[in-house]
């Protein structure tokens, strides 16, 4: 039994390496050519954006958007009712997103955002893609576990099927660069199978659809301020819209431990860790560097450091996102537009997908 484990970590191991090597290939190409790739990724509106957001997607999509690379993201409401029985508050979060993305340098006339809900061709590709996965695959996926656990919400029909419904925004606007991190990485997979199987079953003059690629991100997996993984439900995360009060109050709040000197030590310390690594992240210093000039000053030291940071950091971000804010018609007027264009879209690849599967009447 331990030899079996063992070779399915090597396995795991080895799929992750190579997935690695193939993303570092791919941005390689992307920067000489920008113009060829396409980007698709996006958030769940289930809360407010937060600073582990920004250094785990927000950025990399800007700096994207940026190269050249034709740039989507997609505002998954449909996906809240994955593990939840309500959408209470879903409006409300879907403008914040917005007000969010334009805040952290998202241009909207180079990048399209849009919503599943005002998309209905895109979703009208779930049907045929369904039929290219079994039931099987869907129950491998790690993530859906994953997320079921998490929720300890019943497995739903939607939840099973949710990394099927990822590859239909994937695949509708035929992205062929995702950025994603580890843990995504089988959704990926999965797309790249439902393309292909696709074209290998309704073959035609040209394929349909491409296989997208894995953007691996190089950014570590940022903790919350407790030591725990950033999240909105651990209470435990700095939203880039909150105030600089609100900030300072949270990072106050946050537990540490007893030793008075302050030392990096991820293993040992993870809540002294975390903040030293909230303050590395937004000072571009080494969280031993910062760690080492607190020294014994201990941990009011260190979190007036981490809180003077922070603010200092998100202080331009949350001017833009106030300024953007006493607008909320342009802003409603973006993800119409968003939408529109999200349509336009989703049309034309429906339109193809009906031509290879004989279903144009």
């Amino acid at each position: 039994m331990q030899e079996e484990v063992t070779a399915a970590g090597n396995e795991i191991s080895d799929s992750f390496r190579a997935a690695k090597h193939r993303s570092d290939q791919v941005l390689a190409e992307l920067d000489k050519n920008p113009s060829r790739y396409t980007m698709l990724t996006g958030d769940r509106p289930t809360g407010r954006l937060h600073l582990g957001h920004y250094f785990g997607s927000i950025r990399e999509r800007v700096q994207m958007q940026n190269r050249g690379v034709h740039t989507n993201i997609v505002i998954a409401d449909y996906q809240v009712i994955t593990d939840r029985d309500t959408t209470e508050h879903i409006r409300d979060n879907v403008l914040n997103l917005v007000l969010d993305y334009l805040a952290a340098g998202i241009d909207p006339k180079k990048t399209m955002i849009f919503t599943h809900s005002s998309t209905p061709a895109e979703n009208q590709l779930l049907l045929p893609f369904l039929s290219l996965v079994t039931e099987a695959e869907l129950h491998r996926n790690p993530t859906v576990k994953a997320e079921m656990e998490a929720s300890g919400h019943t497995l739903t029909g939607l939840l099973l099927t949710y990394p099927v419904h990822q590859a239909c925004d994937i695949l509708f606007c035929k992205a062929n660069v995702v950025p994603i991190g580890k843990d995504n990485l089988p959704h990926v997979e999965l797309t790249r199978t439902i393309a292909r199987r696709f074209d290998e079953r309704y073959p035609g003059q040209a394929p349909v659809f491409p296989e997208p690629d894995a953007i691996l991100s190089d950014t570590p997996e940022i903790p919350g301020l407790d030591g725990r993984k950033m999240s909105k439900s651990y209470g435990n995360s700095i939203m880039l819209g909150a105030t600089a009060e609100e900030t300072a109050k949270l990072i106050r709040k946050s537990p540490t431990d007893s030793e008075r000197r302050i030392t990096f030590d991820p293993v040992n310390r993870p809540q002294v860790s975390a903040l030293l690594t909230t303050a590395g992240l937004v000072t571009d210093r080494r969280p031993e560097d910062i760690a080492e000039e607190i020294g014994d000053a201990g941990s009011g030291a260190l979190k007036a450091y981490v809180t003077k940071s922070v603010n200092e950091f998100l202080a331009p971000h949350r001017e833009r996102r106030a300024e953007l804010a006493k607008d909320m018609d342009t802003v409603r007027d973006i993800l119409v537009e968003g939408n529109k264009r999200a349509n336009q879209i989703a049309e034309e690849t429906l339109d193809q997908v009906r031509s290879a599967m004989g279903m144009r009447y």
